[in-house]
């Protein structure tokens, strides 16, 4: 007999209840995280690029060419499948040093610290933290304010 609407509404609160009060027991829950998914597809596409490897080498081993091509369309796409993994582990929180950006290139911030520095420092003469860049505009923005170069 199949539930009525009201509780199908019932048990979907209980589960978002569940999940946000232990997150972790929900996922065992539920079976695989996404992590183990990514780290299955990671290895995966892991194996099939060495396939690819083992293909385009034996095509220009043979002297097809075709052969060759196909190892090499398969390791470009393994390769893809991978970085895709990798990239959805790390977004996980593995390395939170690394900003997310709609190109899909990370931007690593460097190291610098966002703390305020010694007195011997740049900081203490009120320039900003922001490196290269900020210290250009702060250059323009005071000899546009006083009246030239």
């Amino acid at each position: 007999m199949p539930l009525s609407e009201e509780e199908l509404r019932l048990l979907e609160q209980m589960e978002r209840a569940l999940s946000e009060e232990d997150p972790k027991f929900a996922s065992t829950l539920r079976g695989t995280t996404l992590r183990q998914a990514a780290r299955r597809r990671a290895i995966l596409a892991g194996v099939v690029f060495a396939a690819g490897v083992a293909v385009m080498m034996g095509g220009a081993v043979s002297g097809y060419w075709p052969v060759g091509v196909a190892g090499f369309v398969v390791m470009l796409g393994s390769a893809t499948v991978l970085m895709s993994a990798l990239r959805g582990q790390r977004a996980s929180g593995t390395e939170p040093h690394i900003a997310a950006h709609p190109s899909g290139f990370g931007i690593v911030d460097g190291g610098r610290s966002r703390s305020p520095r010694g007195p011997r420092s740049r900081g203490s003469r009120g320039h900003s933290h922001g490196g290269f860049m900020a210290t250009l505009q702060a250059r323009w923005r005071r000899r546009r304010d006083n009246g030239g170069f």
